[in-house]
């Protein structure tokens, strides 16, 4: 008897599939959104298990919606093709030759590989853009900078730089309802005619609260919010947000991120989460284990 007794390893993938069970049955035909980017996007290795996780999610009835990024891509095309890069605030400034090779990088070579990848894992996934059946109309963005001489703002001129202004998600649930996972690129259409980048993050924050999604996930380049200790923050609200953000704990690129998800839970979304992307199936942990594995955002 005791020579076919269940080995360790046995028993603990066991006890991980029964812990994640009342997680399975709480967020079965839920929708969850998934920003993309960073270094996770570059290492096959963490490509393969973000597409090993979305394809899991799908198989056991979550509604999985990917939007994805890809400023590092769009900077290495251009400084091969020798156009210079130039940001404001964060953002590319982005003249029409760059918006043609943004799109060009954004809708297509990162966007199939995506959805090459999720395939590879067993998924069926569709890569569209933000123009595709008029799923994000977006208005162009003007950066402001003091202007010390006459003490007063000025307006910048980002070029084809926009933001979203409205969300159709007809085609997202229509594919979800089919058994696809949509890959969406952050490219959209304004209501001038013009192709307008759009900063992915802002993107899929607008598209969850359209989806009143259950989870809107941002994976990124650090474990999630840390304090003064660096010690990481798991639950917060926006009122805890805005003291951080008041006494200097949060800094830098972390702000924009924050606001985003505290835009999308009070435009409806159950909760954020920015997670470490370069956690081996990081969101498998965060979703379908008591700890968790990065910062909560919620209401």
């Amino acid at each position: 008897m005791t020579d076919h007794a269940p080995s360790p390893a046995m028993l603990a993938k066991a006890e991980t599939l029964t812990e994640a069970l009342p997680y399975l049955q709480r967020y079965t035909g839920k929708t969850f959104v998934v920003k993309y980017g960073g270094h996770a996007m570059g290492d096959p290795e963490l490509a393969r298990d973000f597409a090993e996780d979305v394809t899991l999610l799908k198989m056991v009835g979550i509604n999985v919606v990917v939007v994805h990024g890809g400023g590092p891509q769009i900077g290495a095309m251009l400084k091969r093709l020798g156009v210079e890069s130039r940001f404001h605030d964060g953002l590319r400034i982005t003249d029409k030759p760059t918006a043609e090779i943004a799109e060009m990088v954004l809708a297509g070579s990162i966007n199939k590989e995506i959805v090459a990848w999720i395939a590879s894992a067993g998924g069926r996934a569709v890569g569209i853009s933000g123009k595709d059946a008029n799923l994000v109309v977006a208005s162009k963005v003007t950066g402001r900078e003091a202007d010390p001489l006459q003490g007063i703002e000025r307006h910048v001129d980002l070029g084809f730089v926009g933001e979203p202004t409205q969300v159709d998600p007809t085609i997202l649930t229509s594919l979800n309802a089919q058994g696809f996972i949509p890959v969406v690129a952050p490219v959209a259409l304004g209501a001038d005619g013009h192709t307008y980048n759009v900063n992915a993050d802002t993107m899929a924050g607008a598209i969850a609260a359209e989806l009143r999604a259950a989870r809107f996930f941002l994976l990124t380049d650090v474990p999630g919010v840390l304090d003064k200790d660096k010690q990481l923050l798991t639950d917060l609200d926006p009122a805890a947000i805005a003291g951080l953000r008041a006494d200097g704990t949060i800094t830098g690129g972390m702000i924009p991120k924050l606001e985003t998800c505290v835009a999308a839970v009070e435009g409806g979304v159950d909760a954020a989460v920015i997670l470490d992307g370069r956690i081996p199936h990081g969101m498998l942990l965060e979703i379908f284990t008591e700890r968790g594995a990065g910062t909560l955002v919620r209401r």
